[in-house]
């Protein structure tokens, strides 16, 4: 799965940590889930796009576009 939280998260200028403890998970989830290496839970990805304003499918897609 593809996502963006990487450059959403640096137009914040937020460190992986400071998107961690919004989402309330470890900094290693959140290196994983920018990585590619983890695809987020549902209730996690909904909760990602209630914290960037944005809809899921702004910011996750299952497209390798």
């Amino acid at each position: 799965m593809k996502n963006r939280l990487k450059v959403l998260r640096a137009e914040r200028n937020w460190t992986q940590n400071d998107l961690a403890q919004a989402l309330e998970v470890s900094r290693q989830t959140v290196n994983a889930i920018e990585t590619g290496k983890f695809d987020p839970s549902l209730p996690l990805a909904f909760k990602a796009a209630r914290l960037f304003q944005l809809p899921i499918e702004d910011i996750f897609s299952d497209q390798e576009d």
